[in-house]
């Protein structure tokens, strides 16, 4: 280990404890009293903590240091001196509290010892320097073939990389228990609202230019058009905080803001046979451009389909470049399309296959002017919304199953 971790960097390493509503059992490994009470914070009732520190006389600090809150958790806390202590097997979500030196050879040793204790269907978190000596192709490898999601936390010094690593498949069961997980690319505002980092980029790039031409040029007003358009670029990118409805678990919520396009049955052999219940969204401007998952699933596939840039509303939409997002619950499959149109030229997806998305979980966004697409198994469902409805991504119900 070395070094140590900022607080996003350490909410971001802990976002699987919260979001696994349990009861579960949770490993920090290499355990500091700032990964300890952050993880005894989230800590459900039912919830049991092994803490792994080297110091023998680590309980007797987090008593001091954590008081009254320590005496209430103690009875679901213990702590260990060494990974090798710890039961195997039995270990839900593991986290790594301090981040990893920086040799890839000793960090695939190190995430061995915690493969050995996770269950079946657990994750660990780790975070990993930006950059690596030894051989960064090694740790490519291992991140490649397990991390389900892997964030930049550039809120910390210096900056680091935290991966989520599952070692065995999840099961879709999983996913429906699971909450909506939330990442540092969402940069919060206010309690209710962020911004995608795509938009702190942007902004910040026009604020620089607004400066730049200032400086170069301090009696012309051109500065005012990039520092204009700063603000609404970065609202282009706003990010809402949402809860999908609950008590309806049978819904399937819109993939995104906009207005249903339409309703139809279609055909394609890519995602299985038989026919599919397409919903297709249009999102203009001025909707939100986050694009959350319409069901609980794990991804299995990810297609990417070059294409053109008509405009979304057109039948010629259907040739755009698209990248299918494809879904395996509890009812079957389910694929999610984010299709550009006229203005769109980008498609970001933080999916990755083999990760775990619940109902209503942000996984990318679509640059400007575009259109989702949702289909669900026809025979299953029925829909709930018709062309000219507006819906609200993770919470209208766009069709029920039957």
């Amino acid at each position: 280990m070395a070094g140590t971790i900022s607080a996003t960097a350490l909410r971001a390493l802990t976002a699987e404890v919260a979001r696994h509503p349990g009861p579960k059992t949770v490993l920090v490994g290499g355990a500091t009293v700032a990964a300890a009470r952050r993880v005894l914070d989230l800590l459900a009732p039912d919830d049991q903590l092994v803490l792994a520190a080297e110091a023998p006389d680590f309980a007797e600090r987090l008593s001091t240091e954590l008081g009254a809150d320590w005496d209430d958790a103690a009875g679901r806390v213990s702590v260990v001196t060494s990974l090798a202590d710890v039961k195997g097997s039995s270990v839900d979500v593991a986290v790594a509290a301090e981040p990893l030196a920086r040799d890839a050879a000793l960090i695939e040793d190190v995430l061995g010892a915690y493969r050995a204790v996770l269950a079946a269907d657990g994750v660990l978190s780790v975070a990993t320097p930006f950059t690596l000596n030894g051989d960064p192709q090694a740790l490519a490898h291992l991140v490649s073939a397990h991390a389900v999601r892997s964030e930049l936390v550039v809120r910390s010094r210096p900056p680091l990389r935290v991966h989520h690593l599952r070692f065995e498949t999840a099961g879709t069961s999983l996913a429906e228990r699971l909450l909506p997980v939330h990442s540092p690319s969402s940069v919060t505002v206010t309690p209710t609202m962020g911004i995608d980092s795509n938009g702190v980029a942007a902004a910040a790039i026009l604020g620089g230019a607004a400066a730049l031409v200032k400086a170069v040029r301090p009696r012309s007003k051109a500065w005012l058009v990039p520092a204009v358009l700063a603000l609404p670029v970065a609202a282009f990118f706003r990010d809402p905080r949402r809860v999908p409805p609950l008590g309806d678990p049978g819904g399937v919520v819109a993939a995104s803001d906009g207005v249903v396009l339409r309703v139809d049955r279609v055909e394609d052999k890519r995602f299985g046979p038989g026919e599919w219940l397409r919903i297709v969204v249009f999102l203009s401007v001025l909707d939100v451009h986050v694009n959350r998952s319409p069901v609980a699933g794990r991804v299995v596939d990810i297609i990417r389909e070059d294409g053109g840039y008509a405009m979304a509303q057109s039948e010629a939409a259907e040739h755009n470049v698209a990248q299918y997002t494809v879904l395996e619950t509890a009812r079957g499959r389910v694929v999610v399309a984010q299709r550009t149109g006229l203005i769109a030229r980008r498609i970001v997806n933080r999916a990755r296959i083999g990760s775990v998305l619940a109902r209503g979980e942000r996984y990318g966004l679509i640059r400007f002017g575009s259109r989702t697409d949702v289909y669900l198994p026809a025979a299953a469902v029925e829909p709930a919304v018709a062309p000219g409805d507006r819906v609200t991504g993770a919470q209208t119900i766009i069709a029920r199953y039957l």
